[in-house]
């Protein structure tokens, strides 16, 4: 079978197709025929090995894939052969065929096409812990989201909208908030050229945000944090402009809020039935057009390279996937 690989922490510019042997389905396991793999940011950072998680070359990267079961271990019983079925991991998903443990695999509804199914549970499981698991985020409150355009972005501007929050999206561009406009978002701030802090006091009245949703990091976290309301909730989801910003404890104590960590991979592990639940809530709402993960381009194998690099640059809109 075919898979892209990681040759060496170079980058995007490390991984190629090669043929590798076709795996099999040992005891509690499944077989799954890969019709599509969500690309993500944390597939970058393990392309330069800088991820918590950093296997040794040349390995297999992809955190999400979707596509039928082909075969079952011996003892697997809550799914069958022929079952439409996503996955999240912790690498391995740009393969033609992947290996899973049955309780690592989801469903999916008719509704819900496999290359949607590839760029949501990732995103969107991140998401929904954050703002319903770690932030208890009300109907009624204001959600700031930064890097809003982004795959995170995008599904908290959308998991905020159907929780019946008030969202603002922070954006590098005119044409990125313009996208979280169709996708919910309540106001916009261009970032790169409106003041971060003055402007969510402009847009509460002077109140401040309620939660804070940070996939960045770098120089708006403080900013963002200034502009939290009294006892608000500032989530650290990561940090994709690369620098992992140093805070003053004097805001949170003068803001009486809580920085709150969002490590959904290793909350998956540790309480997978939570997981699961949050898994099938999320595809439910896809299936009835409550959400609406955006597929930015669906590129073959071939070109992982490519998709990496362009994830790399902020030049996707929702999510990239590749299919075999």
């Amino acid at each position: 079978m075919r898979a892209v690989r990681c040759h060496e922490f170079a980058g995007p510019s490390g991984l190629c197709v090669d043929e590798l042997p076709e795996p099999e389905a040992g005891p509690g396991e499944v077989l799954v025929d890969v019709r599509a793999a969500g690309v993500n940011f944390p597939d970058v950072l393990l392309s330069y090995g800088k991820y918590q998680f950093k296997p040794p070359p040349p390995f297999v990267p992809g955190l999400e894939a979707a596509g039928v079961i082909k075969a079952v271990g011996a003892g697997v019983s809550a799914v069958a052969v022929g079952d439409r079925v996503a996955a999240t991991m912790v690498h391995g998903a740009f393969a033609e065929r992947i290996v899973m443990p049955e309780s690592a695999v989801v469903k999916l509804p008719d509704a819900v096409g496999f290359e949607v199914a590839a760029a949501t549970l990732l995103t969107y499981g991140t998401t929904m812990h954050a703002l319903v698991d770690r932030a208890d985020l009300k109907a009624g409150e204001t959600l700031l989201v930064l890097g809003a355009a982004g795959g995170v972005g995008i599904a908290a501007v959308e998991i905020g909208k159907l929780l019946g929050a008030r969202v603002i999206a922070a954006a590098a561009s005119d044409d990125k908030l313009a996208f979280t406009r169709e996708h919910g978002a309540d106001e916009g701030i261009q970032y790169t050229r409106e003041d971060l802090k003055e402007r969510c006091k402009q847009l509460t009245r002077g109140e401040g945000v309620d939660v804070v949703y940070d996939p960045v990091g770098g120089p708006f976290a403080e900013p963002a944090l200034r502009s939290i309301a009294w006892e608000g909730r500032y989530l650290v989801v990561g940090f994709a402009a690369g620098e992992i910003p140093k805070i003053p404890l004097n805001l949170v104590l003068l803001k009486g809020c809580q920085i709150v960590g969002v490590f959904w991979g290793s909350f998956a592990a540790r309480e997978p039935a939570r997981s699961r639940a949050n898994a099938e809530r999320i595809l439910a709402a896809v299936a009835a057009g409550q959400l609406r993960p955006h597929v930015d381009e669906a590129l073959p194998f071939a070109r992982a390279s490519e998709a990496l690099a362009r994830l790399e640059r902020r030049e996707v809109r929702g999510k990239i996937v590749l299919v075999p």
